[in-house]
């Protein structure tokens, strides 16, 4: 961007620092420039009164992110010019937090070839620090450094001879803060250069004196390169009488704002704005930033996915109520600020002339806003701190923010910052909702580096490289590039096996699984393709128990919501947990406003649940916080599987806190205590495989597919889009959701205050089927609607047992026992509306009805 570019988006007709300048007779005095560039502020901060503002840094003045990627750009290729080719590829880039953070990063995307570190304040459990600096004048004073690499201060990662460091900040107000860096570096790592960056360079005389005797002292290089220069001019007791003004202003602000509550009176605040997630499919190991370094691989191929995850935040915003958002902000968080910088340059790119797109970060530092044009902080939003920070809760900023006449803020955190907190009801996003017309929450997958030691353990040394958590955890795949549901609706914790052959015919599995030669797992079925006269069954079905479907979702969605806190995060059991928990999540919203993250996770009967998708949960939420879903109870055994996996989970190191329990639909077999109701009825998402769930299969583990860091995987069938009736399924329940309501109510009302304790009664029936039957083996009997659906579409069917009477909650049933041959006998004395008997000691031989070739196995 040129010179001029950036002079005409920068100007003001009043100089926003006039305001203090005239209280406190602070004055700037420099080159031409300085005024356009910086604008001042108070704060109340012991040590130092006023606040340089910047105008092109984004963190407390929205700015275009062209402009504020661009003054960072620019010092990186001038650093670039000074050192030659050659010597900047041996160069460091170290940034400071919260501030240069961003500018920092992209002063090293200058230099092209520069791996980029960052200090941080932020302490992350199990990386060990590399070294820390203090920053005297700070309202937050300790820095540490956390790289992945170790070698990363000393070579550059290279192991070659100590390369040239390369410091960046704001502003240099007195040199303190590079002194104490250098200082503290040069004694692990002493080298002969260090190049300091800046946009403004405010020191004394007296304070360049000092830099210049001390790069003396240590016997190295040190060179400046700056924007522009200059000094504050600062009068005789300036901190007591800005300190003095500050609680002037802060006791008039009070005031006017009681009085104006006292005026509102019983007026009812406006509707906010919508909060919606956008899911931006950031690209795998790419770290957040440079808390633990970013390198030239890591900018390669974030630079390549910035396009795409442009577009998906522009789809989201055209989306919107309304008329398309033409003033859009970007907003960071505290230390995250280059990743929703390149965001914004991206989305700047994406909607092109038709839209204004400015970058700002919230950020610790407390400041006074004064609505006046010759003052930099016009307005304040404050909301509590949601990253759980080392230092203990307190208040967080935004600046700029209200009043702003923003159409559309886009929120970005990385995913330690996405708490309750972040969404409590004086949380950032609902206090962002109350100035704007649509916020867009995307969060970033958090960073974890390899050499992470196990969390929770004091002193836990780092793991064996057999035992290393992978740096960065897969991502949860999302519709429509896998699955027909909406990417909101859920993240699935899976890998995608789209492309792998793993369909086999149904007799042949059958056979291998039961002679012990292969788990069910480790392949699929061929995918049932219903006929014309089935599928018509399945939509009157649909049609006739959308009521009954609507009250379980509603009764087990408030069970949830009462017990286990207002923002529980749903992990559904794929793939017949994830109809449900998509129902949970659209009763939740539909009903009380909430977004409720959802993810479909794999369980495996005999192999337990996916320990990689269980510490993805557990590294992004709180795994107090999850409730896992699933579709219907039929003998118990998945619950079993899951209390067993969680157990073992954590007995082999895993992050503790998951609840084992599972919240159902239906609860036929007595095995929960968190249901939608206990009857054994149709659900027609049992009628039909993946085209009533997204186009998904049932989840695979297979050793040579699924490696010990990898998700289970699963399959998208595309190709069968056309039969998809997933949305129909949830649309055609969601509809009814107004008609039962009041019937939910009671239902929850009536469950909270029950026994709900687990009976069991279905695993009592299981065990003397099986033995009524010569079966001797409960995994060959399927009770309920649900588990023998299953049966006659997946597995080889030997019989169906009937409970006398049932009606038409068995008409699929009938007719797919019909079209397989297999007999259905009407029986008495049956917990459930039906039973499915997989034919035992299966050989090929052995289809249908005819038992011979079993009694001879």
């Amino acid at each position: 961007m040129s010179e001029r570019a950036t002079r005409e988006e920068t100007v003001d007709v009043v100089w926003s620092g006039s305001w203090v300048a005239e209280r406190l007779g602070v004055a700037l005095e420099g080159d031409g420039e300085l005024q356009e560039l910086l604008g001042l502020a108070l704060r109340r901060n012991p040590k130092r009164a006023h606040l340089l503002v910047s105008n092109v840094l984004g963190k407390h003045v929205p700015q275009r992110p062209s402009v504020v990627h661009g003054a960072g750009f620019e010092l990186g290729e001038r650093v670039r010019a000074l050192l030659g080719a050659q010597e900047a590829r041996r160069a460091v880039v170290l940034g400071y937090a919260e501030t240069a953070t961003g500018l920092g990063h992209a002063v090293a995307d200058g230099l092209r070839d520069a791996p980029y570190l960052h200090s941080t304040r932020r302490p992350v459990a199990g990386v060990e620090q590399a070294g820390g600096f203090e920053e005297s004048h700070s309202h937050a004073t300790s820095h540490l450094l956390l790289p992945e690499d170790r070698d990363l201060l000393a070579s550059g990662g290279t192991g070659a001879d100590a390369s040239v460091l390369v410091l960046v900040d704001d502003e240099f107000s007195t040199g303190n803060t590079v002194l104490n860096t250098i200082r503290a570096l040069h004694a692990l790592h002493p080298r002969e250069r260090y190049v300091i960056v800046a946009l403004v360079d405010m020191r004394s005389a007296g304070d360049r004196d000092r830099l210049t005797v001390f790069a003396a002292e240590i016997g190295a290089r040190v060179d400046l390169v700056t924007r522009s220069t200059g000094t504050v001019a600062l009068p005789d007791g300036v901190l007591e009488r800005g300190q003095a003004l500050v609680a002037a202003q802060e006791a008039e602000q009070a005031g006017r704002a009681e009085k104006a509550e006292e005026a509102a009176g019983a007026v009812e605040d406006a509707d906010s704005a919508p909060v919606t997630r956008v899911h931006l499919d950031w690209p795998a190991g790419v770290p957040d930033g440079g808390r633990h370094g970013f390198t030239p691989a890591h900018r390669a191929a974030l630079e390549a996915a910035l396009p795409a995850m442009a577009d998906r935040i522009a789809a989201e915003l055209g989306d919107a109520a309304g008329p398309a958002p033409r003033h859009v902000l970007v907003l960071g968080f505290e230390e995250l600020m280059y990743a929703p910088l390149r965001l914004g340059t991206a989305l700047e790119a994406a909607l092109g002339a038709d839209a204004e797109v400015r970058y700002s970060t919230t950020t610790r530092s407390p400041v006074l806003a004064v609505d006046d044009p010759g003052y930099a902080i016009r307005t304040r939003l404050v909301f509590p701190a949601h990253d759980d920070p080392a230092d203990g809760p307190g208040d967080r900023y935004a600046y700029n923010v209200a009043g702003a006449g923003f159409d559309a803020v886009v929120a970005v955190v990385d995913s330690t910052a996405d708490t309750p907190e972040l969404h409590a009801p004086d949380g950032l996003l609902a206090r962002l909702a109350e100035h704007t017309g649509h916020v867009l929450l995307a969060v970033l997958p958090s960073y974890v580096p390899a050499t992470a030691a196990p969390t929770g353990v004091p002193g836990t040394p780092t793991p064996a490289p057999e035992r290393q958590e992978p740096a960065v955890l897969p991502e949860p795949l999302r519709g429509p590039d896998f699955s027909s549901y909406a990417p909101q609706d859920v993240g699935w914790l899976l890998q995608d096996l789209s492309d792998t052959e793993l369909e086999a015919p149904t007799e042949e599995r059958e056979e291998a699984i039961q002679s012990g030669g292969a788990h069910y797992a480790e392949s699929l079925p061929v995918e049932y393709q219903p006929s014309a006269e089935y599928q018509a069954l399945f939509t009157a079905a649909l049609e006739a128990s959308a009521a009954r479907i609507a009250r379980a979702v509603g009764t087990v969605t408030e069970t949830v919501l009462a017990e286990r806190g207002p923002r529980p995060v749903l992990v559904s059991l794929a793939r017949a947990g994830t109809p449900v928990g998509v129902l949970m999540r659209r009763w939740a919203q539909h009903r009380h406003g909430l977004d409720l993250q959802h993810y479909a996770i794999s369980i495996v009967r005999g192999r337990g649940i996916d320990a990689t998708a269980l510490r993805w949960l557990a590294a992004h939420h709180d795994p107090a916080d999850v409730v896992f879903v699933d579709g219907w109870t039929g003998k118990g055994a998945i619950t079993r599987e899951l209390a067993a996996a969680i157990t073992e989970f954590e007995a082999s190191g895993g992050p503790a806190g998951f609840d084992p329990e599972i919240s159902v639909l239906a609860d036929p077999g007595g095995c929960v205590r968190t249901y939608g109701t206990r009857e054994d009825f149709l659900i027609p998402s049992a009628c039909l495989n993946s085209t009533v769930s997204g186009l998904i299969s049932r989840t695979v583990l297979r050793a040579d597919l699924v490696g010990p860091d990898d998700f289970h995987g699963g399959k998208f069938y595309r190709e069968l889009a056309d039969s998809d009736v997933s949305g129909l399924f949830l649309d055609t329940i969601a509809a009814r959701f107004d008609e039962v309501a009041g019937q939910v109510e009671e239902a929850a009302k009536e469950l909270l205050a029950a026994d709900r304790a687990p009976t069991w009664e279905g695993w009592a029936a299981v065990e003397r089927i099986s033995e009524e039957y010569g079966i001797h083996d409960v995994n060959l009997v399927k009770p309920g609607v649900g588990e023998t659906t299953r049966v006659l579409l997946r597995r080889v069917p030997w019989k169906i047992l009937a409970k006398r009477g049932a009606g038409a909650d068995l008409e699929h049933i009938r007719l797919l026992a019909e079209q397989r041959g297999v007999p259905v006998e009407e029986v008495d004395d049956l917990p459930y509306s039906c039973v499915g008997l997989i034919h035992p000691r299966f050989t090929r031989g052995a289809t249908g009805a005819d038992g011979k070739a079993v009694q001879g196995a």
